[in-house]
């Protein structure tokens, strides 16, 4: 079995909540970790890598990520594959739905990843995304704020997605 890990950033709690979710949906053995609690080294070492981030504000990176982006930048993916997931608000930040989702995904892409887990822009009212290339997102996006009572079915359906392109 591929080794997997998922790496969050949150300041509310509702990214690591995700990232327990998506932890618990693989089974025994995966574990979320937040990224201000590991390294790059650490986070090479898997096979599938799977980061999360919520958007901020008109587009911005959640502070733990930001302070990450100087490593994620340096970081060689050759040869991993990486999936990304996305908090955002669709209705309060229309323009900028799941931004930071869009700048992680790429920049790991950027240096050498193959990403995965891309998924249908279906279902979700924004109008626009940097996650979102080809009429999908490159991830999984999920809204706390307003379809919170969607995340169980979107992150069990992404992790089955995931199971089966890894």
């Amino acid at each position: 079995m591929a080794s997997i890990g998922v790496f969050y950033g949150s300041s509310t709690g509702n990214t690591e909540d995700a990232a327990d979710r998506i932890a618990q949906a693989f089974g025994g053995g995966v574990a979320s970790t937040n990224i201000t609690a590991t390294s790059a080294d650490e986070i090479l070492a898997h096979d599938l890598i799977i980061f999360g981030v919520s958007t901020w504000g008109t587009g911005d990176l959640q502070d733990d990520f930001e302070d990450f982006m100087t490593t994620l930048e340096e970081m060689d993916f050759s040869g991993k594959k990486v999936a990304v997931f996305g908090l955002g608000d669709q209705e309060g930040y229309p323009d900028t739905f799941v931004d930071a989702m869009g700048i992680v995904g790429k920049t790991a892409r950027d240096r050498g990843a193959t990403l995965i887990g891309s998924t249908a822009t279906d279902g979700y009212t924004f109008d626009s995304s940097d996650a979102e290339e080809n009429g999908s997102f490159i991830g999984l996006a999920l809204d706390e704020e307003n379809q919170s009572d969607l995340t169980q079915d979107r992150v069990v359906k992404w992790v089955a997605q995931l199971q089966g392109q890894i």
